[in-house]
């Protein structure tokens, strides 16, 4: 009983060692959203490109390097917070035949890597999961650097760029225009500038 009892101790104590380590070394950023912006774009009637964005989003960072090569990244968004600046076009894009946001309200991106290519440029790879179809995906990202605000609180900065086809993720709604091109296109463009706060 008495060796047991060392034992738990041991255990106990390797882990309380190493969750302290943790907590000393790894940074932890969390995005915000009043400097931020999520956007997106898609050719219509193959001449022209709609814009919109997403206004309800989560995001978070875990670092220990500077640099932020070791950055584990996740990210949420709020399908229904869709905006297009028209009210017909956002309620058929939350819809089964674009997103279902009845269904499947959150579309999520989660890292598998993040490398630094040259200077401030990245390679951010990971899965990104819409509709419940999950696809791998990799982004260009620009890291702006590090400053602080007005207020003394520490923000990182990364314009992040990468594009999808719809057609991966059930986005199936496909009309024809007379001359038979994609009244919607297939690639989705995808554009993001993003500041993170450092967790006190």
């Amino acid at each position: 009983m008495k060796s047991f009892s060392i034992k738990i101790l041991f255990v106990t104590a390797i882990l309380f060692a190493s969750f302290k380590v943790f907590s000393q070394t790894s940074k932890i950023w969390k995005v915000d959203n009043v400097h931020s912006a999520v956007k997106f774009s898609v050719t219509h009637l193959v001449i022209s490109e709609v814009d919109g964005s997403f206004k309800v989003y989560n995001g978070s960072i875990v670092n220990t390097k500077d640099d932020f090569s070791d950055a584990a990244i996740e990210f949420s968004i709020d399908v229904n917070s869709i905006n297009t600046d028209n009210a017909m076009r956002d309620g058929h894009l939350k819809g089964d035949d674009f997103f279902n946001a009845a269904t499947y309200p959150t579309m999520t991106f989660k890292s598998t890597s993040f490398k630094k290519k040259e200077g401030n440029n990245y390679e951010l790879a990971g899965n990104m999961t819409i509709r419940n179809i999950t696809k791998k995906i990799v982004f260009d990202v620009k890291f702006g650097g590090i400053g602080k605000d007005a207020y003394g609180n520490t923000k990182a900065g990364f314009k992040v760029i990468g594009s999808i086809n719809r057609f991966d993720y059930g986005l199936k709604w496909n009309a024809l225009t007379e001359a038979g091109g994609a009244t919607v296109g297939a690639e989705v463009s995808l554009n993001a500038n993003l500041e993170f706060a450092l967790s006190k």
